[in-house]
């Protein structure tokens, strides 16, 4: 039998003390009943003896120290599952609010989801297609992977999100259920203008029926916002698991997840760590990204795609930072390719795929993929070496190889960075655009090249 408890102890921003529990569990719900009849629903984030700290979703303002009454309910947050979510668009917490209804329920399962045993996990080893050449190419996405992008304030990182959304799939002739494809897209803390963004391109492009959206907006309540990458996740996993797709899960912005994260430890008087973070920001970010991965014997795989931005630009942040430790790679957004109207503006050097080597090359994308990644990007990192010295020494005075590495750099930003929002490459069309600019450079320069692979790709009378 459920005990009602009347009244509270104490209310401190989204937190509410009560006294007094009896057999209270961590991440325990609770219904929270106000004063005219009005409900809330709240969750156990601490216990002390006889108490419990409440985190309340729609906020405390309206509470009565005196009058309210809390239910303990005895179980954690669940979500309610259906293939009927394909297609439809949830608040932070799993409530449809596309004006729809309510959809029927197959089942129900803890946001917080299961721990995978890591003997059961499958190394991941096949291409996912983004049709974005700066990512397929040289740090390409591998299902089951967790691959990052680190952008900053006012980069297009949304409309590169949509974009991914938009043209991801599954290449690989040998896999069966490579059609049976789906997107999670969760925002946490956007604008309505930016949400708005989101819904209409979906729309507007087609692939809303194979969309799960969770949006979680700027002024829907803090706490909100730590449940959302759950509730996707969950989904996800679902859908992954139950139905047997392969399900991309695309997270934004991970920053405004660890800042309400931050302020909600901060509101329990917990002892925060590097920037104002709880101590256990590391373990909260990995309790997210490590629900990514396929399993054995499983026709599903779950694969992230977390976005968030750097505060000042700055890679060393503890979310990117913690972000990098956790996750295999990282695609890195540079202000300066975007200050020139490069889009999507990937910063070749720093971003890397750690999973790419297993999942390119002959029986997945081309023979020639490897090394046409690799030449391209000791290539490009000649390029900087030359523009650094023609800053010192003017770009006439350079030699004539270097002159040519500035004339490649151009086009290779130009060409083969730069491609339209709605510009969705093959990766046949990618790899031969990557050898349509390496043929600008002497066939000597090639060095991360073998012969044979030379022989069939380069242009031989262009020596």
């Amino acid at each position: 039998m459920a005990i009602e408890y009347v009244g509270l102890n104490n209310i401190e921003g989204p937190l509410v003390v009560l006294e007094g529990v009896q057999n209270a569990s961590y991440d325990e719900m609770v219904s929270i009943t106000l004063t005219g009849g009005e409900k809330r629903t709240g969750r156990i984030t601490a216990i002390s003896g006889d108490k419990a700290v409440i985190q309340v979703f729609e906020g405390t303002s309206g509470l009565s120290l005196t009058n309210t009454k809390t239910k303990l309910l005895g179980k954690p947050m669940e979500l309610a599952l259906s293939i009927e979510m394909l297609g439809r668009t949830m608040d932070g917490v799993g409530r449809p609010i596309d004006g729809l209804g309510d959809y029927c329920a197959d089942e129900t399962r803890d946001v917080n989801g299961q721990p995978i045993n890591p003997v059961a996990r499958v190394y991941p080893n096949n291409f996912i297609q983004t049709g974005i050449s700066s990512i397929d190419c040289l740090s390409t996405l591998i299902r089951g992977q967790k691959l990052p992008i680190f952008s900053g304030d006012g980069m297009p990182h949304d409309a590169l999100a949509v974009q991914i959304a938009r043209q991801a799939k599954i290449v690989d002739a040998g896999d069966e259920n490579a059609e049976n494809f789906a997107i999670v897209f969760a925002a946490m803390g956007v604008k309505h203008d930016v949400a708005n963004f989101f819904r209409k391109s979906f729309e507007e492009s087609g692939v809303l029926q194979k969309v799960v959206m969770f949006l979680n907006l700027s002024n829907d309540p803090v706490v909100e916002r730590i449940i959302t990458p759950r509730c996707a996740l969950t989904a996800a996993e679902y859908l992954a698991f139950r139905h047997n797709m392969h399900v991309l899960v695309i997270l934004t912005d991970m920053t405004s997840y660890a800042e309400a994260l931050r302020e909600i430890s901060s509101s329990k008087g917990e002892i925060p760590s590097r920037k104002g973070f709880p101590g256990y920001l590391y373990s909260d970010l990995a309790s997210l990204y490590e629900r990514a991965g396929i399993v054995k014997d499983a026709s599903g795989s779950v694969t992230q795609v977390p976005i968030l931005t750097m505060p000042n630009d700055d890679i060393t942040h503890p979310v990117p930072d913690l972000t990098g430790y956790i996750t295999e790679g990282q695609i890195v957004l540079d202000r300066n390719l975007s200050l020139k109207g490069v889009y999507p503006p990937v910063a070749v050097l720093p971003s890397l795929s750690r999973l790419m080597k297993d999942g390119i090359g002959e029986g997945f994308t081309r023979e020639d993929h490897p090394a046409l990644s690799n030449q391209l990007f000791a290539a490009y990192s000649k390029v900087e070496d030359a523009r650094s010295l023609a800053s010192v020494i003017g770009e006439d005075e350079l030699s004539d190889i270097d002159k040519k590495y500035m004339e490649f750099g151009k086009a290779f930003e130009e060409r083969f960075l730069m491609q339209g929002k709605n510009d969705n490459r093959s990766i046949e069309t990618t790899l031969n655009l990557g050898w349509e600019l390496l043929r600008m450079l002497p066939k000597a320069e090639l060095d991360r090249v073998s012969d044979e692979i030379l022989d069939k790709y380069y242009n031989v009378e262009q020596d």
